[in-house]
């Protein structure tokens, strides 16, 4: 089926739901398996913890789920098919037609909202007026079918549930795939692995320090990075940024990795896409020939040094990260296994040099490397 959205027409969402806030917060709520507790996630269906059920809490399933609040999730949208107990962070939209198939094409294009929104500019003050464009019913003869009781829109277009769920089963999907196992993998032996200072390895700058509450988004087209977990720290898409003299600041390229220095401290991603940064994220350029394989392996060894070692008001990882913060990586060897020695010290002051090549096979032999 071809996606024309040309003849989709806007809906508000107060006229296509029956709006419903979120009751509870994890302390109210006792451990166990009997329902969900769903809350401002957009990963794992917005699923927090398991608890057990608290009939003045429960909402019903099929429904819209609204996150309108978090740092790394606000504007996101899924789909719930089951009942569930939800946080005050989240509002669950009801309508008689909904079902799974056309209630996971709805999720998808609210999602699209999400750019517009922030920690700073919450969804619930502006949900009810959110309007988002969807396909309608028409006649036999291809004209819109119009409701006269404009159950829906003021127009009185009716959105197309039987479309929208067609759709969705008619997509080509097929479960993700690899030909590597535990058995493949290569055996990770960390025991004559040498250390390196990451300033040594990499180009260290301290991003754009922009402030996303304040990015226009009328145009998105730019990934903007924060300190979340989530996501791969990105935040969302924001408008081209341009400097007092009106030119515009160059984002910086895909292929660096972002460091969290507050925040989730230490949460570190390799970007695919150009991206800004807010403040407090610091950015790594490596230089050519390194290849995105090799990038997520450091990205876990900066991740696994910053769990346990650096922390907010504290230690923080931010007067550390271009000075004295490094980890032990493999380096290259002769074929007699002594190291490789460079003599101009680039990388160690030992003249150990990493094994970029070791690093990305690594990374290509673990269950699913074979799909990058």
């Amino acid at each position: 089926m071809n996606l024309n959205i040309a003849d989709w027409k806007g809906f508000v969402i107060h006229k296509l739901f029956k709006l419903e806030n979120g009751k509870a917060n994890q302390g109210m709520l006792e451990e166990g398996n009997e329902c969900f507790y769903v809350g401002a996630k957009k990963d794992d269906n917005g699923v927090m913890i398991h608890c057990i059920k608290d009939i003045d809490l429960m909402q019903k399933g099929n429904c819209i789920i609204f996150i309108c609040n978090g740092q790394g999730s606000v504007g996101y949208a899924n789909y719930m098919d089951v009942d569930f107990i939800g946080t005050t962070d989240i509002v669950a939209g009801y309508n008689e037609n909904l079902n799974p198939y056309n209630g996971i094409f709805i999720a998808t294009i609210l999602c699209q909202e999400r750019p517009k929104y922030s920690f700073g500019r919450k969804w619930k003050t502006h949900l009810k007026e959110t309007i988002i464009n969807l396909p309608i019913r028409h006649n036999a003869d291809g004209t819109p079918y119009i409701d006269d009781t404009c159950k829906y829109s003021d127009e009185g277009y009716i959105p197309d549930w039987d479309w929208m769920e067609k759709y969705i089963k008619s997509l080509h999907y097929h479960p993700l795939t690899t030909k590597n196992t535990d058995n493949t993998s290569i055996k990770l032996d960390t025991s004559n692995w040498e250390y390196f200072l990451l300033k040594d390895i990499c180009t260290i700058t301290m991003g754009n320090k922009l402030d996303y509450s304040v990015m226009s988004m009328d145009d998105p087209s730019v990934n903007f990075v924060g300190r979340s977990a989530d996501n791969n720290g990105v935040a969302g898409k924001v408008d081209y940024v341009l400097d007092d003299k009106g030119n515009v600041i160059k984002p910086y390229k895909a292929g660096c990795i972002t460091v969290a220095l507050g925040g989730s401290l230490g949460s570190s991603y390799l970007q695919v896409e150009d991206f800004y940064t807010s403040q407090n994220v610091s950015v790594l350029e490596f230089e050519d020939g390194i290849s995105n394989a090799t990038k997520l392996f450091i990205t876990t060894c900066i991740m696994n040094e910053s769990k346990y070692k650096y922390f907010p008001f504290g230690r923080e990882l931010n007067t550390h990260i271009r000075t004295d913060f490094g980890f032990t990586l493999p380096i290259q060897r002769k074929t007699d296994g002594t190291p490789i020695i460079d003599k101009t010290l680039k990388y160690s002051p030992k003249g150990y040099i990493p094994d970029w090549q070791w690093m990305e096979t690594y990374i290509k032999s673990l269950p699913y490397g074979d799909r990058m």
